[in-house]
């Protein structure tokens, strides 16, 4: 059983890629249900699924501590903790007051590192070789504004507002592009604050995308000779050490 777990987390077979793919899918598929029930009671269905949900995070999560060669290794790392804290919430829901979504939506934090996703995707995709920088620059900076949208929501937008989600990611991007248009306003000490927060965070995540997207690129091939990590994607030689480099490219037609 245990290898078979093992085959599916970190195999190299095209079954275990599009496994743990699967994974990334219902990822996505969970924090979609998180944010559309945000600003909704929550009767016996949504809990229901709440639980599922919840189950079904448990035992990925305890086969990744099961398969894991150094488990408080694992335990440290920061989606981990975002798992733990979205089983703790997902579970004890019906049991706690206050709205705790924004608690789930740090599940949104497993997309930028869940498994061997990167690995998976600079062995098949040609693309993410050469874009990778860009292409992680704009996950974070989807991420932040995913994450402090829904925070926004769930603390700052009223009850009866007529369009909570767009009113929250509208006064997110406002905030974050230093825009300001003024027709909504967190006017608390601590909505100001949580304002500052994403306008000094958001800001230096846009420009590492600029510098991502307008910078020279470079993708991950490790130097068999001196270990440098990053090179050129036209690189024939190392530029630390002259070594040859063999740099998988699609070619020139």
């Amino acid at each position: 059983m245990k290898k078979a777990v093992k085959f599916l987390y970190i195999g190299k077979d095209p079954i275990s890629v599009w496994f743990r793919y699967g994974l990334i899918l219902f990822d996505v598929v969970t924090i979609i249900f998180f944010v559309a029930t945000a600003h909704f009671p929550h009767g016996p269905w949504v809990t229901g699924i709440s639980w599922v949900v919840g189950f079904l995070i448990l035992l990925d999560f305890s086969a990744r501590m099961w398969i894991a060669k150094d488990r408080w290794k694992l335990l440290r790392k920061i989606y981990t903790l975002a798992d733990i804290v979205v089983i703790v919430s997902l579970i004890l829901d019906p049991f706690l007051t206050g709205n705790l979504a924004f608690l789930r939506i740090l599940r949104a934090l497993r997309l930028i590192h869940s498994y061997h996703l990167l690995w998976d995707l600079r062995r098949d995709s040609t693309f993410f070789r050469t874009h990778e920088d860009a292409v992680i620059a704009a996950i974070n900076l989807l991420v932040f504004v995913f994450a402090t949208s829904t925070a926004v929501l769930v603390f700052f937008i009223p009850e009866d507002a007529k369009n909570p989600y767009i009113d929250a990611l509208y006064f997110t991007m406002a905030t974050l592009t230093t825009t300001g248009f003024g027709d909504i306003t967190l006017s608390t000490p601590w909505g100001k604050l949580f304002s500052v927060f994403i306008m000094v965070v958001g800001v230096a995540l846009f420009v590492r995308l600029a510098q991502a997207i307008f910078m020279p690129q470079k993708v991950r091939h490790k130097c068999p000779s001196c270990g440098l990590f990053r090179h050129d994607p036209d690189a024939v030689h190392c530029k630390h050490c002259g070594c040859t480099l063999r740099i998988e490219t699609g070619g020139v037609s």
